[in-house]
């Protein structure tokens, strides 16, 4: 972050590089944001909902569904939205949290297999993740 950070602060300090540096547009799909769109909570290990609990309900008093973007946290209220990035290959998704948990020890967020597969760790199960809480 504070290495980001500071080469954010080099490149705006430094119009030379910046003003020849051609636009780039990023499309973000439905649910996405900029990373300055919200408070960092930290890193810990994910792990996923097994498909058996799909249709059982969750705390917030959905059904589980394997097929949406959703987890469970300890303590964020239902409905926060948390970008979950798996440490070791840098993809991301965006889920709504919609239960409580982990309660595996050393976990920090529970995530639906959807989820696991967008950030690619339904095959291991687990992954170290970085979790920022997004901005309404």
């Amino acid at each position: 972050m504070r290495r980001s950070m500071g080469l954010a602060l080099a490149l705006l300090l430094a119009p030379s590089l910046w003003s020849a540096a051609p636009a780039i547009a990023q499309d973000q799909g439905p649910g996405e944001a900029d990373a300055g769109d919200g408070t960092e909570m930290g890193s810990g290990v994910a792990s996923y909902y097994s498909d058996e609990l799909a249709g059982n309900r969750t705390a917030s008093g959905e059904p589980f569904d394997p097929d949406e973007l959703t987890a469970a946290h300890r303590t964020l209220p239902f409905g926060s939205k948390v970008r979950v990035t798996n440490i070791a290959n840098g993809q991301s998704v965006v889920v709504r949290i919609n239960d409580r948990g982990p309660f595996g020890r050393g976990r920090v967020i529970d995530v639906s297999h959807a989820a696991a597969k967008e950030i690619g760790m339904h095959r291991s199960g687990t992954a170290r993740v970085n979790m920022t809480l997004l901005d309404d």
